[in-house]
């Protein structure tokens, strides 16, 4: 386990990065903050509290208690993504789990303080490890939803889900050290989610019960609520394309060394060793753990994007990253990537 000091240096040296973004919640239910590189931000550092907010939105963290930090990298399209999990034990994170809509009264621990009077109701869609829920200062819409709590929010003849995408109130998602709080309007059903913090609810991939995607390799017993994302090397916050950074690339690899799976990062080593050494692809074999295959086309491509000279790379890639080799875009492309680790930059 982290020490929680250590957790507030990570959370201190990235909240005041433009190019770190932030996510909170679960397998198809996350919202996420980011801010452009000159976007105003006010920054807590507080005892009880390490917080940014923006005008558009906010991440906050509180006791940092059991909190284990995960570092990993999947293989996804022709790229590769990466992350730090935020996570609890199983038997920790548990938040309410509300199944009926509810109302929570004045939310007193919203990040800023002008929200604090705003009624925070639970949309009651029983998620494990995030409380997901909304806030509004609106008379009308706080009286539509009193009048439907007590429902589930997707009840036949339920109205008070058109009432919110209608009003578009502050999206806060709670779990037991966190929050992130979105204040961007809501698009509509065919419209889409806007730059900047934004919210993701999507009922087909929550109702698959996984706390995390199938695609990140957290340790058992260990449930993610939520996850650092610093600077991508070859992509930015939209996820385009930019050239090779070497500082991003050698940052995360740090975080890695720390707070990564331990047989992973060993297995990076040996295929960094051996490309270098100019040894052929079977001086590795074919991992059979699906996360070892997703380790080793992550450095493989890391490796063909820093543009060094690496005559024997064409054909470690080939043998072990065949559809990246073809364009065809990695393994797991599809519906783990599209919500890969809760919708990450990709």
């Amino acid at each position: 386990m982290t020490a929680p000091d250590d957790i507030r240096a990570l959370l201190r040296a990235h909240l005041p990065n433009p190019a770190s973004q932030w996510n909170l919640g679960t397998f198809g239910a996350i919202a996420e903050f980011m801010r452009d590189l000159n976007e105003p931000v006010e920054l807590t550092d507080k005892t009880h509290l390490l917080a940014a907010t923006t005008a558009r939105g906010g991440i906050g963290f509180r006791n940092l208690t059991g909190v284990t930090p995960f570092a990993s990298e999947s293989a996804t399209g022709l790229s590769w993504n990466h992350r730090i999990a935020l996570c609890l034990p199983e038997k920790a994170c548990a938040m309410n789990r509300r199944i009926v809509l509810t109302e929570l009264g004045p939310d007193g621990d919203a990040l800023r303080e002008q929200d604090r009077e705003g009624i925070l109701f639970d949309m009651g869609l029983d998620t494990l490890q995030v409380d997901i829920c909304i806030r509004t200062c609106a008379p009308g819409l706080i009286a539509a939803l009193r009048a439907a709590c007590g429902r589930p929010l997707f009840e036949a003849g339920n109205t008070a889900m058109a009432a919110i995408v209608a009003a578009g109130p502050h999206r806060v998602f709670i779990t037991r050290f966190g929050r992130c709080e979105v204040y961007q309007p809501i698009p509509p059903a065919d419209g889409k989610s806007p730059e900047g913090p934004h919210t993701h609810v999507l009922p087909k991939l929550m109702r698959s019960g996984r706390t995390h995607a199938a695609t990140e390799p957290v340790p058992a017993g260990l449930v993610p609520c939520a996850h650092l994302v610093p600077a991508h090397p070859v992509k930015d916050a939209m996820g385009r394309p930019t050239p090779f950074d070497a500082t991003a690339q050698k940052q995360f690899q740090d975080l890695l060394m720390r707070y990564g799976d331990a047989e992973l990062v060993r297995l990076k080593q040996s295929v960094l060793a051996a490309v270098a050494a100019g040894a052929t692809p079977s001086a590795v074999g074919a991992p059979q753990d699906r996360f070892a295959r997703h380790a080793l086309r992550a450095t493989l491509r890391q490796l063909a994007a820093s543009g060094g000279a690496m005559p024997g790379l064409p054909a470690w890639i080939a043998a072990h990253d065949e559809r990246w080799a073809d364009g065809a875009g990695a393994e797991d492309a599809g519906a783990d990537d599209a919500a890969d680790a809760y919708g990450h930059a990709s």
